[in-house]
């Protein structure tokens, strides 16, 4: 027997994008954090 398609892909759909969404946002604060971390206070140096 199979299943028709309902609204249920379309949320499903919503939903990934918004967990793609928070996982970006998150693996981009992460990697500004492990950059400045690295930089440490060479980060002055470069703004002047």
């Amino acid at each position: 027997m199979s299943r028709k398609p309902t609204e249920t892909k379309a949320q499903k759909g919503e939903t990934r994008e918004d967990r793609l969404k928070a996982a970006l946002k998150a693996n981009l604060q992460r990697r500004k954090r492990q950059a400045d971390a690295r930089s440490g206070s060479d980060k002055n140096e470069k703004a002047g």
